[in-house]
C-alpha cells in the first residue's frame, strides 16, 4: 500500500507493516478503523507520533521482542518554537508519542525525546517529554521511555475520567519528575532509572510528580518495580507532589509497595514539596514492604506505610477495576 512518494508500508489483513524509510505517523493515519496492528520493523524513525481518539483499540508493536531493535524518537522540547511561528510546544506539545486513543497497546518498542538541555541554553522551557497517553485502557508492555525531564506524562482525557494505564516489564528513565500526571496508573515489574545530571544541588530530581484528581481514590501504583540511578547515593527523590496551577484542587496520590528501591534515592528524606503551598505530607504517599537501601525506614514521619489492611485496597486489580489486561511472560 503506497502513501505518497516518501512513504510506503505493506497491509497484511488487519495488519500495517512499517520499515526503515516509511512513517509509524503514515501508518497511524491509514488505520481505517479499530482492532487493527501496526508492526514497527528493527530501525530509528525519527519522528514525532499522535494516535488520535477514533483510532480505537490499536495495537502498536515491534516486530521484534527485543524493544532497542524498533525506536521512534523525536527532539522537541516545551520552549521548542513551532516551525510556523505560532509559539513553543509546551510540555504536552513536546512528546515524541502521543495518544489519547481507548485500548491502545504499545509493546516491544522504544520510544525517546533526544531533546538535551547542554545544546539548547537558550531554552527555560526543558519538558521534553518521550510519551503523552491518556484515553482508557492503555497498555504499555516491554517498551523503553527515554528521555531527562517529564518522560512519561500519564494523563487523562479530562479532569472528571478516571482513565486507566498498565505498564507492564517497561524501562522508564529520566531526571526529573519523569513520571507524571493524573491517571490511574499500574506500574508492574518496572525499572525506573535515573540518570546522572551535571548540576551542583540536590536533589537532581524525582521520580514521580502525579497528579491525581480529587475525586479519584487511585493514582499511581507501583507494585514489583526495581528503582536504580547513574547517579550518586541519596541524589534523587522518589516523588513530589504536582498541584497544577490550572487545577488546584488536585490531591496527588502514589503508592510504591514490595519493590526494591537502590541508593540513588534519599532514604531519610524521599518526598518533597514542588510548591510549599502543597506539602507532600497532605497527599496520598504510601509505601509498603519496600527493600533496599534506598526504602530504610530511618525517620518514620517521612516514609508514611500502609497498614496490612490498607494494602488490600492499593493492588492492581483494585485500581484498574473491570479491565484486566494480558501481560506477557
Amino acid at each position: 500500500m503506497a502513501m505518497g512518494s516518501a512513504t510506503a508500508f505493506t497491509r497484511d489483513r488487519r495488519t500495517l507493516h512499517v520499515r526503515p524509510g516509511d512513517s509509524v505517523q503514515a501508518a497511524v493515519d491509514a488505520v481505517p478503523g479499530p482492532g487493527w496492528t501496526i508492526v514497527v520493523h528493527p530501525g530509528t524513525y525519527r519522528e514525532a507520533v499522535n494516535v488520535p481518539a477514533e483510532k480505537e483499540e490499536l495495537t502498536l508493536r515491534g516486530a521484534s521482542r527485543d524493544p532497542r531493535a524498533a525506536v521512534v524518537v523525536y527532539d522537541n522540547a516545551n520552549g521548542t518554537q513551532k516551525p510556523d511561528g505560532s509559539g513553543t510546544y509546551g510540555t504536552a506539545g513536546s512528546a515524541t508519542f502521543t495518544s489519547a486513543a481507548p485500548g491502545l497497546v504499545v509493546r516491544d518498542l522504544t520510544l525517546a525525546n533526544d531533546w538535551l538541555r547542554a545544546d539548547h541554553p537558550e531554552i527555560t522551557g526543558t519538558q521534553a517529554v518521550a510519551a503523552c497517553l491518556t484515553g482508557d485502557r492503555t497498555h504499555v508492555e516491554n517498551v523503553r521511555l527515554l528521555a531527562h525531564q517529564d518522560t512519561l506524562f500519564a494523563d487523562t482525557t479530562e479532569l472528571g475520567s478516571f482513565d486507566r494505564q498498565f505498564f507492564h516489564r517497561c524501562h522508564i528513565e529520566g531526571d526529573v519528575d519523569f513520571v507524571f500526571g493524573r491517571a490511574v496508573a499500574v506500574y508492574e515489574h518496572c525499572h525506573f532509572r535515573t540518570l546522572q545530571r551535571d548540576v551542583a544541588f540536590t536533589p537532581k530530581g524525582m521520580v514521580f510528580a502525579p497528579s491525581t484528581a480529587r475525586a479519584n481514590p487511585h493514582g499511581f501504583l507501583a507494585v514489583r518495580c526495581r528503582f536504580s540511578s547513574g547517579a550518586e547515593d541519596g541524589a534523587y527523590k522518589l516523588a513530589r507532589p504536582w498541584v497544577p496551577t490550572y487545577e488546584t484542587t488536585a490531591w496527588p496520590s502514589l503508592v510504591v509497595r514490595d519493590s526494591r528501591i537502590g541508593p540513588g534515592i534519599d532514604p531519610v528524606a524521599p518526598y518533597t514539596n514542588m510548591r510549599d503551598a502543597y506539602p507532600w505530607q497532605s497527599m496520598r504517599f504510601r509505601e509498603y514492604r519496600n527493600s533496599g537501601p534506598g526504602a530504610v525506614v530511618t525517620v518514620p514521619s517521612n516514609r508514611p506505610q500502609l497498614t496490612d489492611a490498607e494494602a488490600r485496597s492499593h493492588t492492581p486489580a483494585a485500581y484498574l477495576g473491570d479491565w484486566t489486561p494480558v501481560r506477557s511472560l
